[in-house]
This record gives C-alpha cells, sequence and structure tokens, in this order.
C-alpha cells in the first residue's frame, strides 16, 4: 500500500469513527429523552441513528450557531413523531444543548413530541401529517435552483408507511419533471407502521424498481451499517445538482437497533418502557458501542 493510500484509509476510518460515536450520542439521547417521559417513537429512533448520524455529523453544511444561516443544506423531517431522533441529532451536531434533551415533550418545551418549525432551531418544517413532507421538499429544492443556489442540497427522511400517501408519489413525479438533482429523498424501511406490518397494510415492494420508474437515481442500503450510508451519501454529493436527477436512499433499519431489551419486545411502533428497564437499555447500548470500536 502506497503512502497516499495509507494515509486515504486512516482518514476513512477516522471518519467511520467519528460518525459511529455521533450515532452512539444519538441513540443515547434518544433513551435520555424516552426515560424522561416513560414512552415515545423510540424504536425507530434508535433505528434511523447511523443515518442521522451520517448527515448531521459528516455531510450536512449547517452553522451550529446559525440554523437560518442561508448558505446552509436543508434537512427535512417529514416524519415528525421521529423528532426525538432528529433533536438527539441536532444536540450531536451542536445546534442545541444536550441537557435540553431532558425536556422533551414537556409542558413549554421547546422539542415537542412531534417535530416543529416554529419550537425548535434547526428544525425546517413541521412534520406530523404524513404524506407532506417530499412535496415540500420538492418546493424548497426547486426555490434554490431558481436562486441559482442548487448545489445546496435539500435531504428529506420519509417513511415506508409514508410511501402508501399519493401525495408522496405525486411529489417524487415532480421532482423528476423538474430534474432536481439538488433533492435528496431518505426513506427509513424498518416494515412497521401504525396499524402493523407495512407489507400488510399495503405491499411497498418492489422500492427500487418503483423510484426508477419515477426517473430518481436509487440506491438502497442497509440503514444500520455506517460504511454502507457513508458510501451512498457520498455518490449523492459527488454526482451533486449537475446530473439533475433526484436521488433516493432507500435503508434498510431495525426497530430500536443496538438495544437488545427493547429489540425483544412485541409492539415497537410505540414504546412504553419500565422505568427499571431504562438503565438496562443504557448500559446495554454501551456495551455494543464498546466491543464495536474495540
Amino acid at each position: 500500500m502506497t503512502t497516499v493510500e495509507q494515509t486515504r484509509t486512516t482518514i476513512e476510518r477516522e471518519r467511520h469513527a467519528r460518525v459511529a460515536e455521533a450515532a452512539y450520542e444519538i441513540r443515547m439521547g434518544v433513551l435520555e429523552q424516552g426515560e424522561a417521559q416513560g414512552e415515545g417513537y423510540v424504536g425507530q429512533a434508535l433505528g434511523i441513528a447511523d443515518v442521522l448520524a451520517a448527515v448531521y455529523c459528516d455531510k450536512l453544511r449547517h452553522r451550529a450557531d446559525d440554523p437560518e444561516w442561508e448558505g446552509r443544506d436543508r434537512f427535512l423531517l417529514s416524519i415528525g413523531h421521529y423528532a426525538l431522533a432528529s433533536y438527539a441529532a441536532l444536540a450531536a451536531a451542536g445546534v442545541i444543548p444536550r441537557e435540553e434533551l431532558q425536556t422533551y415533550a414537556a409542558d413549554g418545551s421547546r422539542l415537542p413530541m412531534s417535530g416543529m418549525k416554529s419550537y425548535t432551531p434547526g428544525m425546517e418544517i413541521s412534520g406530523g401529517s404524513l404524506g407532506h413532507g417530499l412535496g415540500q421538499a420538492v418546493g424548497m429544492a426547486l426555490g434554490l435552483r431558481l436562486q441559482g443556489r442548487e448545489g445546496q442540497l435539500v435531504y428529506n427522511l420519509l417513511s415506508d408507511g409514508e410511501l402508501n400517501e399519493g401525495s408522496t408519489w405525486e411529489a417524487a413525479m415532480s421532482a423528476s419533471h423538474w430534474q432536481l438533482g439538488n433533492l435528496v429523498a431518505l426513506v427509513d424501511l424498518n416494515g412497521l407502521q401504525a396499524d402493523g406490518r407495512t407489507d400488510d397494510v399495503l405491499r411497498l415492494e418492489p422500492q427500487e424498481e418503483r423510484w426508477a420508474s419515477f426517473g430518481w437515481d436509487v440506491q438502497r442500503v442497509d440503514g444500520n451499517d455506517l460504511e454502507a450510508v457513508l458510501a451512498a451519501l457520498d455518490h449523492v454529493t459527488e454526482t451533486g445538482a449537475a446530473q439533475g436527477v433526484p436521488k433516493v436512499i432507500l435503508c434498510d433499519t431495525r426497530l430500536a437497533k443496538g438495544v437488545p431489551v427493547l429489540e425483544a419486545k412485541d409492539k415497537l411502533h410505540f414504546l412504553r418502557v419500565a422505568a427499571e428497564e431504562w438503565p438496562i437499555a443504557k448500559e446495554q447500548l454501551t456495551a455494543g458501542h464498546r466491543e464495536a470500536q474495540s
């Protein structure tokens, strides 16, 4: 291996370790918020932590001390009930104080249970009514292009259950029509929604072919494999807006990833956790992280 290759390998290892540490911080922040309320959409938040760490702590152009900076990329949380994951990511990125996570869903908090732009620094839209996020992302991406700023990317995180909504596919068709190469959709495929297994509610596969037929550049990865997630995001930023093709990364994730005591529960869409289980969850998360880093 040449010196240049060794240097590149070292840089990639350091990058991976940095993002892995951020993913651990996000998961711990999720558990801290869940413990403060005793319940919440914890399973989804733990599952998507690797993707959020890669975006917020490696790719997203932003200024922690100036969330409204004009030159920023946009990250839109379409699935508002994943808010505790976004709050933990914003804390890991330095946008909000970490200790503020303890106020999650409390009266007067800037961190409501469902993400809202009017409350939280760094939150670009108010989510919750599923099916609207991608349409808003299309509007933002088109707006940036009309302003000559299409080098700024618009990321939109949406869920597999949200793909039941016709408005999502209208937005997908519009993005292709307008050749929005500055738009990146991140789809969390965890296989579960409020009314049951996603495949039982409305079959969505084959996802790759569906998005490709709408004119999107498609990648599908294990959303809990940091190396794969980073490689997919590298492809997005390397091709950039010039290609004129919207991009989607389909992320297969595991609910409650990294916390066996929670992974084993039967009902994972909305978790109610006994007080004595939270310390166990934190211990398991830390032990698994240390083992992975050793």
